[in-house]
């Protein structure tokens, strides 16, 4: 009876830390989401009056009738998706390469590959930016997308997806005459549909709120992407616009990815739980 009493309590413990941790999480999100309902003027006035009404959606009316913002949030969408497109074709790919293919120097590619996960993206910008300064492609969207179609990451997932599924499936489609590209197209790709929408969400996520790229190379104001355009009204903390307008900008910039992830959730707990009995 000790073990099993011991063992419930564990995990009444275990809940209550994940459930305060949760809620710890959730404490900022809730903040900017109570600030965006306010009245720029009243918590200019005092921050304490957020919690208490009136409440109001004049924020959120006011970024809908402000072109500028639907722009940027434009720019984001195209970067985003094509840059989400462009990864996971390339990833695909390249781990159908190093899993399927036996070539020349195949392991030491796959090395080289994976050690662009231990180089920051700080220390390339320099060359970055002069590379597409040379060749006047900044403020475009080519130059928004195709340095992030570099995706270390998402070759090593690929890679270890396919091979995770048995040669054995390659050869029965052999014997039916089936191709390379078509067992790659038509078979074997489909079997990666949970790594490939893990992927594709992560590289969203993380081309819908890149800053630092899109800051250095996106002068012209209506190339800005939506959290480049956000940070750039911004200025003197909120000023020019209000705290209020600000917070409902933040929210109106992160709905997108919530409903994106609820979505999508269950493709990432799938490539998880794949991921972990691999």
């Amino acid at each position: 009876m000790m073990p099993a009493v011991s063992s419930r309590t564990s995990s009444i413990l275990g809940i209550a830390a994940v459930t305060v941790a949760a809620a710890l999480m959730l404490v900022p999100l809730l903040w900017v989401l109570i600030l965006s309902l306010k009245d720029s003027a009243a918590l200019m006035a005092d921050t304490a009056s957020a919690f208490s009404p009136p409440y109001t959606l004049d924020n959120y009316v006011n970024i809908i009738g402000e072109q500028q913002v639907f722009t940027w949030l434009m720019n984001s969408a195209i970067v985003s998706l094509a840059m989400t497109a462009g990864v996971l074709l390339l990833s695909s790919l390249a781990g159908y390469g190093f899993s399927r293919l036996d070539f020349p120097g195949r392991d030491t590619i796959f090395v080289i590959v994976l050690l662009g996960l231990a180089i920051p993206e700080q220390a390339v910008i320099i060359g970055r930016h002069q590379l597409f300064s040379a060749i006047s492609m900044h403020n475009s969207y080519t130059a928004l997308v195709v340095p992030g179609l570099s995706m270390p990451f998402g070759v090593f997932l690929m890679t270890q997806y396919f091979r995770a599924i048995p040669m054995e499936i390659d050869e029965a489609a052999k014997l039916d005459g089936a191709s390379r590209f078509r067992i790659f197209w038509r078979i074997l790709l489909p079997l990666t549909i949970p790594a490939q929408a893990t992927l594709g969400i992560f590289t969203f996520f993380h081309a819908w709120n890149d800053y630092w790229w899109p800051l250095v190379s996106a002068t012209n104001h209506d190339m800005l992407t939506l959290t480049v355009g956000i940070a750039s009204t911004q200025v003197n903390f909120a000023q020019a616009e209000g705290l209020g307008f600000l917070m409902a900008q933040a929210v109106f910039a992160g709905a997108p990815m919530l409903l994106i992830y609820v979505i999508f959730q269950k493709y990432i707990v799938r490539a998880v739980a794949g991921a972990a009995g691999q």
